[in-house]
């Protein structure tokens, strides 16, 4: 009997060596519920600061002053808060990452995570510089939309370096910046549903599936 199982455990030690020498697979699920933690208390901030009534949230109209110039102290909180709520995530992931690597007897940064830090650069930068130009060019209802769709974007495009959910995460953040751009009234709420609930429900998933 012993002789039976012993091909099929070493079969499943090299596809569990082959998999963490091509996949990251450190992502540690509490990230995403921290992440979407952080999110909704970035939107509440937002929703505090410019008082806005969420049946008819025109956010952005705090963009401007009544004479129709650029409101600065919009600007400066706008892209605070923003950067707060992605520094939190930042770290708050790459710790959980770091001490499941450690856990396992794993490297954090070996050459799957280069792979995942790369395909998510590009189009999270692309995205960026993107959303600089529609400042600049006063568009600032479509900030919100371009950043969730980028979002997804580089969760597709890394899916195939880590688990393949990212790839589910990623489609449902795409269609939610899709929705958020076609009723761009509502971009605050899209980006609390997007980057809030979302992440928490997908971190629930990812602990119940692979950690627990």
């Amino acid at each position: 009997m012993k002789k039976q199982t012993e091909p099929i455990e070493t079969l499943s030690e090299i596809r569990s060596i082959m998999e963490r020498s091509t996949r990251f697979i450190s992502l540690n699920g509490f990230a995403g519920v921290f992440a979407g933690i952080f999110a909704l208390v970035g939107a509440f901030a937002a929703y505090l600061n410019f008082r806005t009534n969420l049946i008819h949230p025109h956010y952005y109209d705090y963009a401007t002053t009544s004479e129709g110039i650029p409101n600065l102290s919009f600007y400066i909180f706008f892209f605070t808060d923003a950067f707060l709520v992605l520094i939190a995530s930042i770290v708050v992931a790459v710790y959980l990452s770091v001490r499941k690597s450690a856990k396992k007897g794993l490297k954090a940064w070996d050459n799957s995570a280069k792979r995942v830090i790369y395909n998510m650069s590009v189009p999270l930068v692309g995205g960026g510089l993107f959303c600089i130009l529609i400042v600049y060019h006063g568009y600032i209802g479509l900030v919100i939309p371009v950043t969730l769709i980028f979002y997804g974007l580089a969760l597709i495009s890394t899916s195939k370096y880590t688990f393949d959910d990212i790839r589910y995460l990623g489609i449902c953040e795409l269609i939610v910046g899709l929705m958020a751009t076609l009723w761009i009234d509502y971009g605050l709420l899209f980006w609390a549903f997007g980057f809030g609930v979302i992440h928490i429900v997908y971190g629930i998933i990812m602990y119940y599936k692979y950690e627990r």
